[in-house]
């Protein structure tokens, strides 16, 4: 699906990213995680093609997206972090911007609305927010392309509507689609994505599968002292110490994804070697 090369970007002086390669594949949930200003946004603006890389390649379903060739838009769409929506109702909105996707469903639309119980009656300039942004995501979902790209799309949802969120996202992937998901609010992914990219200062830090990352990694609560100095990361909690460490006895513990970050961002060494002592085994 998308095939990223030796990629250099940058802004006037102010470097990016320096030979970044990434393969994402078709049937799979994405979480680009990052703090901010880390490059995630400007990866997904070169995947879809609205900047274009100084150095390397970006294929994506066969064709270059800075080539902009109509079967390219037809079939990818981006739910930006930033965004405006103009001053018309819902309905014309899509009256508007459906004809460009041709896979568009006004059922599906119209389902996810009702599942974000959002208030047809205002313009979309009288929405709050999250409305807004609730709309921007169900219509995106509603296109049916086979690339979906959401910057931060949990910003400005409360708690019950990224619950929503989840289960709609969740319902949406197939094996034809990809959804790529780029966020620093990693709580919100939690259950939903099948692999994580850790981006930092341009760079990719780690890159696993959910899968693996729970036979090789184990979150738990620790009061052993050896234990503790032995782990990849640990933190106060009100139980103990939240520690993460490597998953020498293949016991299940339950994903937390934002002691991972913190494992990966302050000691990525460490947490490396624990998959590549993996891959040197097998």
């Amino acid at each position: 699906m998308i095939k990223i090369k030796n990629l250099h970007f940058a802004y006037k002086k102010r470097k990016i990213f320096n030979g970044l390669s990434l393969s994402l594949k078709a049937g799979h949930i994405y979480g680009l995680l990052g703090k901010n200003g880390t490059g995630k946004s400007t990866l997904l603006r070169c995947i879809i093609g609205l900047l274009f890389p100084d150095e390397g390649t970006i294929e994506v379903m066969g064709m270059t997206p800075g080539k902009r060739h109509p079967d390219f838009l037809h079939n990818v769409f981006i739910v930006a972090e930033e965004f405006y929506l103009p001053d018309v109702s819902v309905e014309r909105f899509v009256k508007l911007n459906a004809p460009f996707y041709p896979n568009f469903s006004q059922e599906q639309f119209m389902q996810y609305l009702d599942e974000f119980e959002i208030p047809q009656e205002n313009t979309l300039q009288n929405m709050s927010y999250g409305q807004k942004k609730k709309v921007l995501i169900s219509f995106g979902l509603a296109c049916n392309t086979a690339l979906l790209l959401m910057d931060e799309p949990t910003n400005g949802l409360d708690i019950m509507s990224k619950s929503k969120f989840r289960k709609v996202i969740a319902g949406a992937v197939d094996e034809n689609k990809c959804i790529v998901i780029s966020t620093h609010q990693v709580k919100d992914l939690e259950s939903l994505i099948d692999r994580i990219t850790i981006i930092d200062e341009g760079k990719i830090l780690f890159d696993q599968t959910i899968d693996s990352i729970n036979r090789q990694i184990q979150f738990k609560i620790s009061f052993d002292q050896q234990e503790i100095a032995e782990s990849l990361y640990k933190e106060p909690s009100l139980q103990g110490l939240a520690i993460v460490t490597a998953n020498t006895e293949v016991e299940d513990t339950r994903l937390d994804l934002e002691l991972l970050y913190k494992a990966v961002v302050t000691n990525g060494d460490a947490v490396r070697a624990v998959f590549n002592h993996q891959y040197a085994g097998q």
